[in-house]
């Protein structure tokens, strides 16, 4: 069997290549969700895996020391083998902001997903539309590329 897996990139010290059983190694969280689904109507799924903040947060993300709050601008897109895409924000889900249990299913109703790859599980969401299966890439952005603001010149640095 061959295994899926994901590229980890953007702005990290420690840009990875992951499969299923690398997230298995990582400590597991389980969740119930409900899906309202306007084609399909209400979708009940068991979902295990670890948090997506453990997984990044290993990955070391490029954050300013000197910037109290300079994590609050990077973003977080997730691609999934069908093409589909969600974006979310570092501070959804770093626990001193949102803290959004945000999962990287593993297994889905007891089934893995060693082959077709990690599922993006967000708990809170009332429609499943952010829902990414079969991730194949996740970017962490320091914004610098989507328009965000220049940090200001040394001595005039907003530390917020």
């Amino acid at each position: 069997m061959t295994l899926a897996e994901l590229d980890l990139t953007g702005d990290l010290s420690r840009p990875a290549r992951l499969t299923v059983p690398d997230l298995l190694g990582l400590p597991q969280h389980r969740v119930a969700v409900s899906f309202e689904c306007a084609t399909s109507g209400v979708q009940h799924h068991r979902f295990s895996g670890p948090r997506l903040h453990d997984v990044l947060a290993g990955a070391g993300p490029s954050f300013d020391p000197v910037r109290r709050k300079d994590r609050l601008r990077f973003l977080i897109a997730v691609t999934g083998e069908d093409g589909h895409h969600a974006v979310l924000s570092w501070a959804e889900i770093d626990p001193d902001f949102a803290g959004a249990a945000v999962l990287l299913a593993v297994t889905v109703d007891g089934t893995p997903l060693d082959a077709s790859g990690p599922q993006l599980v967000l708990p809170q969401d009332r429609c499943g539309a952010r829902h990414v299966s079969g991730i194949t890439a996740i970017r962490v952005d320091g914004g610098y590329g989507l328009g965000a603001p220049v940090p200001a010149p040394a001595g005039r640095a907003h530390t917020g």
